[in-house]
């Protein structure tokens, strides 16, 4: 297959209402996960949380899928939290980027996991599995995030250890930021377990939910919908059950045109 990497080339075949974005860095996590970063457009502007379709030109046709957009609003560059799909059409062709490479990125960002969906309220959990992490990387490193919220509370779900990696890597540079950093490290709390390899917390989130094991690890009460709030990320059974749950506790469902307690991004899904 013939994908044109270079900016130049790219420049030339792109299509109308598309930027083309060099890639800056590139860190393979597994040899399932990886995340790189790229130029951003000056006239870019995203909520933090929201999502944009990035693609490749294959064979003389755009290539797009819905990436959330893993940086804040407020960084330089932009940054992408991707699973690798060894036949996937565009998955298996970005794995290979490499610094110096050109990505398209259409113009308009959107989503439902941002902070303006949600009513005010004392705690927020984000609920995420695998690469569902990714908006929530966006929002811990927001400002916002901490004046809206006494504590945010990122629960992260993986198959296997080596896979929590990135985000014990973002929590940790976003402790240490000089921007974010005082105000994550007095309210941001990193939740993990796994669910196929021995951790000292093993099992779904829905099960640890279930099961207050997460609420005794945490030191908080169960679910209370004038306190707490929700966002969740991840593949479509954790989207069902986890919203299921947070339902059950008497949260309701909101929107960018009608806040509520939890919101569910379902734009990856299927």
């Amino acid at each position: 297959m013939n994908v044109l990497a270079k900016p130049a080339d790219l420049e030339a075949a792109a299509p109308a209402g598309a930027f083309v974005e060099e890639v800056k860095s590139v860190q393979h996590y597994t040899d399932r996960l990886f995340r790189f970063r790229m130029t951003r457009p000056a006239s870019f502007r995203f909520r933090s949380g929201e999502f944009v379709m990035i693609g490749l030109m294959i064979d003389g046709k755009p290539l797009y899928r819905a990436y959330s957009i893993a940086s804040p609003a407020w960084d330089e560059e932009l940054e992408f939290f991707s699973i690798k799909v060894p036949d996937g059409p565009l998955t298996s062709h970005l794995q290979k980027i490499q610094p110096g490479d050109a990505v398209l990125m259409k113009k308009k960002p959107t989503g439902t996991l941002v902070n303006d969906a949600l009513v005010p309220g004392k705690r927020v959990y984000m609920f995420s599995t695998g690469t569902g992490i990714a908006p929530f990387a966006s929002l811990i490193r927001d400002p916002d995030t901490y004046e809206k919220f006494d504590q945010v509370i990122l629960t992260h779900t993986c198959r296997e250890v080596a896979e929590l990696k990135y985000g014990e890597d973002l929590v940790q540079e976003t402790i240490n930021d000089p921007l974010i950093g005082e105000f994550a490290k007095d309210k941001l709390v990193h939740y993990t377990s796994v669910t196929r390899e021995d951790f000292p917390r093993q099992g779904r989130i829905t099960d640890l939910i279930k099961s207050g094991k997460l609420f005794e690890d945490l030191g908080v009460p169960p679910l209370n919908p004038a306190v707490d709030r929700g966002m969740i990320c991840g593949s479509m059974d954790m989207l069902r059950d986890t919203k299921a749950l947070l339902e059950e506790a008497g949260l309701n469902e909101g929107a960018n045109n009608k806040p509520a307690e939890f919101v569910v991004e379902r734009a990856f899904v299927g």
